[in-house]
């Protein structure tokens, strides 16, 4: 077995703070658009058989129970000491929040304590652009509130976090820094502000390109590490090429997440720019029983220095747990596998194992110099 120090779950969402019926449950498993096919169930995926494998054995239950057992066991147990079993067995000892989620969802406090983990904040810079609109009456007030936001969170953030879940999405990101990698003039964020401003409905989120191109500029420029998600409609890791090699050498790190079916992609990425980094464990829990494949493929396009694990758990703890579960398993798998035919030593199987669990996270992130 391939041993492993606590996990650093570099992204990662809060759980929701309600109690969940079959249905709820089912529609948080895997992002569709719709039902599931007639005379089958959302668990009939690969993310549906890894929760029903993983989770079932830190609720006392036996591995690959029925859906409805599993979900009356929880509700014996409460949604509470639920979550809290589910977090802390599948072990994760330092977590990266993104608090820019709507919903009733748990945030780093909540998580770490439920977890009995540390918890670190991720900052979404668009949400930051949206308070700053709320409260500004004028171009030039809106960009000094935005500046400011940006520096206040840079001090009490870990990262910046661009492109996941609601708002403007992977796509709309890769495609403005797509369209142009290099950072907007004065002019050109003064005239996209305006209109953006005159525009907008109360509440509405940004989506002008020019903006979020200032957006990711203004965070590098902070020199936290900046996430960018990929995968999904037009999220394509290639596609940041410009602005990847753009900001090299600018001292901020950046990091390729979720970008499965393109984490080779993402992975090649990493091993051609020094300052890019790239998630190799938010695709795994809902590749399920092909985790392994997909980690290999991973390990074989990048130095295992630029490659860091997220769970990539949202809504349900249970994707929490699994994320982390599947994660460890898959690479146990591929570095024991090595191991076993004579390709590596033990020694070094540890070593990597340890990297990409957590070493590389804590370095890029800075944890170790945080309280």
């Amino acid at each position: 077995m391939i041993e492993t120090p606590p996990l650093v779950d570099q992204y990662c969402q809060g759980v929701l703070r309600t109690e969940l019926g079959l249905a709820t449950f089912e529609a948080q498993l895997i992002p569709t658009a719709g039902p599931p096919a007639a005379g089958t169930t959302l668990f009939d995926t690969q993310a549906g058989f890894a929760v029903r494998r993983w989770c079932p054995p830190l609720l006392g239950l036996e591995p690959h129970c029925t859906p409805v057992r599993y979900l009356a066991r929880r509700r014996e147990l409460g949604g509470a000491e639920s979550a809290r079993r589910l977090l802390r067995g599948c072990g994760v000892g330092t977590r990266l929040v993104d608090t820019g989620v709507p919903g009733d969802l748990t945030g780093p406090k909540e998580l770490a304590l439920a977890g009995g983990a540390e918890a670190f904040e991720l900052v979404r810079p668009e949400l930051l652009a949206e308070q700053a609109a709320d409260t500004s009456g004028t171009v030039a007030a809106f960009l000094a509130n935005l500046a400011g936001a940006v520096h206040q969170a840079a001090a009490g953030a870990v990262a910046f976090t661009c492109g996941a879940g609601a708002g403007p999405g992977a796509g709309a990101w890769v495609a403005a820094l797509e369209a142009a990698p290099e950072p907007p003039g004065p002019g050109e964020v003064r005239g996209a502000a305006g209109r953006w401003l005159a525009g907008r409905a109360a509440g509405g989120a940004v989506r002008d390109p020019v903006l979020l191109r200032h957006l990711a500029w203004s965070a590098v420029s902070r020199g936290l590490p900046l996430q960018l998600h990929t995968g999904g409609e037009s999220g394509e890791p290639e596609r940041l090429t410009g602005f990847l090699r753009a900001t090299g050498g600018l001292g901020a790190r950046l990091v390729l997440l979720g970008g499965y079916p393109h984490h080779r992609q993402a992975a090649l990425l990493a091993a051609a720019f020094p300052h890019v980094h790239a998630d190799l464990g938010a695709a795994l829990g809902h590749t399920g029983a092909r985790a392994a494949a997909v980690l290999a493929e991973c390990l074989e396009a990048a130095p295992f220095g630029k490659l860091m694990f997220s769970g990539g758990g949202r809504q349900l703890p249970e994707l929490h747990a699994v994320g982390a579960l599947v994660f460890r398993e898959a690479l146990g798998r591929v570095l024991g596998g090595w191991v076993a035919e004579g390709s590596w030593s033990w020694r070094d199987a540890e070593r990597v194992a340890a990297m990409v669990a957590a070493g590389n996270a804590r370095r890029v992130y800075r944890l170790d110099e945080r309280g």
